[in-house]
């Protein structure tokens, strides 16, 4: 049976292996529930599970304090199936060095990890380690299981909980270089679900434009500002289509519900080659929106009212 609502969700694929921070994003979601979870090797491959059936739910990285938007993610919810966000999790990121037992830190010579996270320690690094290689992997966890006699590096920057499932010395511990680090995690479904509205809800979007014109970026801009709409991130993506071709990521505060935001979409409709509609969710942090005066649901339907009193 197609799972309708978030409590029904019951395998949900994540980025693997086992002890990423993507599986503590997954768990911190889960709380007391019981779920079968299913890692993947890469974001591509979580999404792909998603969309052949083969689980409910997905769990990925979208965004983080540091480095911005995963484009990984971006990119591959911007094409193929439709899927849509239902949730998202913050998730505070600590690194540590870690190592088989038995290696000192003054012998490490190359460091694994993913490449988020070492944009993320590269101040420690400079300073403690100023000569030791980066080798990228496809994830915090799977450096660390990738520790072996046979690895090309000698160490990898993890999740603590990570370095402790694979019996690893922690040579250094939170060495991120920005200690109030946060990664959001998104939690995404095929569409059919649509959270309820809470007053504290953020949409997300994927717009492509009809032509690359001066301008062309403040048509879209000015459908949110004259409804009122405040965004909470813009990037740009290449299509892959050309170089110089664009689209623009988007995530805006309020519900697909709230009459601004109809409003809205409807308006990047008109002027948009496409919008991806990308999902409706209550906001982790809890802020809730406060909508200013003439955006309100309230004043919407008096000035629709008022409308169709003169065409009557």
């Amino acid at each position: 049976m197609t799972p309708r609502t978030p409590d029904e969700l019951s395998r949900i694929a994540y980025l693997g292996p086992r002890g990423t921070f993507c599986q503590m994003a997954l768990i911190a979601w889960a709380g007391d529930r019981s779920l079968e979870q299913a890692p993947q090797a890469s974001v591509p491959a979580v999404l792909g599970a998603l969309r052949a059936g083969e689980a409910d739910a997905a769990m990925v990285p979208i965004e983080n304090s540091v480095e911005g938007g995963v484009s990984a993610t971006l990119d591959a919810l911007a094409s193929g199936d439709p899927l849509v966000i239902i949730g998202e999790v913050l998730v505070p990121i600590t690194f540590v060095l870690c190592a088989r037992g038995g290696m000192p830190l003054s012998s490490v010579r190359a460091v694994g990890t993913h490449s988020h996270a070492w944009a993320q320690v590269r101040g420690w690094m400079a300073e403690h380690l100023p000569e030791a290689a980066y080798v990228p992997t496809l994830s915090t966890a799977g450096a660390a299981e990738g520790l072996g006699g046979d690895a090309v590096y000698d160490a990898a920057v993890c999740a603590p909980v990570a370095a402790a499932n694979v019996g690893l010395t922690v040579l250094a511990h939170d060495i991120g270089d920005m200690k109030t680090a946060v990664t959001r995690f998104a939690l995404v479904t095929r569409p059919g679900i649509l959270p309820e509205p809470t007053g504290a809800d953020k949409t997300t979007v994927v717009l492509y434009q009809k032509t690359d014109r001066a301008g062309g970026l403040l048509d879209l801009l000015e459908q949110f500002a004259v409804r009122g709409v405040n965004l909470t991130r813009l990037e740009s993506r290449p299509t892959g289509e050309a170089m110089g071709s664009y689209c623009f990521s988007i995530d805006f505060e309020g519900h697909l519900r709230d009459a601004r935001v109809g409003e809205t979409l409807m308006g990047l409709k008109r002027v948009c080659a496409d919008v991806r509609y990308l999902g409706s969710y209550p906001r982790a942090d809890g802020v809730v929106t406060d909508a200013r005066e003439g955006t309100r649901d309230l004043d919407f339907a008096d000035a629709n009212a008022w409308l169709e009193g003169l065409r009557a």
